[in-house]
């Protein structure tokens, strides 16, 4: 831990705020200046949150030695697939990476190795990592974090906003110097690279099933009536959203739709008498709202949507002891030992074991429990070799020890 009045303000990039690149010719010159750069990339993507409906990137940067940092508009520039190419021997070094993958990969740039320095934080014990804490705990610097939450679809974007884009690929690769070798030193740095080696290779899963159940505060709403009237108003609403490219929380809240399934307003009186639809974009929609709410009241019986069906995977925990208490108990033991396992190699438990994969494996353990069978199973599961060859015959000694005391 850095000493407070060592911490150093990161007020200025080395080389200045870089210009923003917007056409090919600036695109080209930056892709040459990387390629002949040397060692590893920094990366970082801003996107508009809360703002936009898409997760697209509004801002692209990057850092290498010898090539500088460069800011890049993916709008103007929206392919960076010879920035790929020419950086597809280097290892890339981003914060959160599964944060910025996606979006990265819409533009053509999918890095073949990577460091993430979130995830070496993790796996060192490093209590808050956020980027700006790790670099003034680790690097002794202070970042500006005053525009994370920006609406970085803005155009033009501000000359402090490039300042605080530019800095935070400023240190990314000392930052991943200093924890590379605390992890080579702690004898975790196999565990690291098989963790990115993970999140490359993650595949997001497709489109969800009934998207809308996934409202905010749907719990409260009871009545299939109600439930069909969430769903015309989440799809109204989702649609409007991607046609307007606003994220759809500013076009309607969660909360209104769930209000309106409960009182099912006939008028439009009635449906201004919901406060969260008295919003300047709720309103602008009132006439589609209402009708949305008309269709879902005349709906005949058999249309209407039935109560969520329960999923493939276990209840939720805090059911387990009413449903199954054998199960319960098992939670229990093996919680215990990886919470153990963790503390012993200073990480939070959910990296050291994906805590679906606990409750996974006890809810339907092996026919025989022994080391090799709970190894099979987390394997399957998705566990890394290295969670695996430190959890399995700890988790089995737990769930074993069950089996001989019955639970006791």
């Amino acid at each position: 831990m850095t000493d407070e009045t060592t911490i150093v303000p990161l007020l200025e990039p080395r080389e200045g705020i870089p210009p923003v690149i917007e056409d090919p010719t600036g695109l080209a010159r930056v892709v040459r200046a990387f390629a002949e750069g040397t060692g590893p990339v920094a990366v970082d993507a801003e996107r508009a949150s809360g703002y936009r409906y898409s997760g697209r990137a509004y801002l692209v940067q990057l850092r290498r030695a010898g090539a500088g940092s460069a800011l890049i508009d993916p709008i103007r520039c929206p392919d960076l697939s010879e920035l790929d190419a020419a950086l597809a021997d280097a290892e890339v070094v981003l914060h959160a990476a599964s944060q910025d993958l996606p979006c990265l990969a819409e533009l053509g740039f999918r890095p073949r190795a990577l460091f993430d320095t979130e995830l070496a934080g993790r796996l060192l014990g490093y209590e808050r990592v956020g980027l700006g804490m790790m670099v003034e705990n680790v690097l002794g610097l202070r970042l500006e974090k005053g525009h994370s939450a920006a609406d970085w679809s803005t155009r033009p974007l501000p000359e402090d906003w490039l300042r605080y884009a530019a800095l935070d690929v400023e240190v990314l690769i000392e930052l991943r110097d200093v924890l590379h070798e605390e992890l080579k030193a702690s004898g975790k740095l196999a565990w690291a690279e098989e963790e990115f080696a993970a999140v490359l290779a993650h595949r997001s899963p497709g489109p969800r099933t009934d998207p809308w159940r996934r409202t905010s505060g749907i719990h409260k709403v009871r009545a299939l009536r109600g439930l069909a009237v969430v769903r015309e108003l989440w799809t109204l609403r989702d649609s409007l959203a991607r046609e307007a490219d606003l994220a759809p929380g500013r076009v309607l809240p969660d909360s209104a739709i769930v209000a309106a399934a409960l009182e099912l307003p006939r008028t439009t009186k009635a449906l201004t008498d919901i406060p969260a639809f008295t919003g300047r974009s709720a309103r602008k929609h009132l006439r589609d709202w209402l009708a949305a709410i008309t269709r879902a009241r005349a709906l005949p019986e058999p249309e209407l949507p039935q109560p969520s069906a329960p999923g493939d995977g276990p209840p939720p925990a805090n059911r387990w002891m009413d449903r199954d208490p054998v199960a319960a108990r098992r939670l229990a033991a093996a919680r215990a030992a990886v919470a153990a396992l963790a503390d012993e190699h200073r990480m939070p438990t959910e990296n050291l074991l994906q805590p679906e994969a606990v409750r996974r494996l006890t809810w339907e353990p092996p026919a025989v429990v022994n080391a090799e069978t709970v190894a099979a199973r987390l394997r399957g599961l998705g566990a890394r070799e290295w969670q695996i060859g430190l959890t399995a015959r700890p988790v089995a000694e737990a769930l074993a020890r069950l089996e001989v005391t019955g639970g006791d």
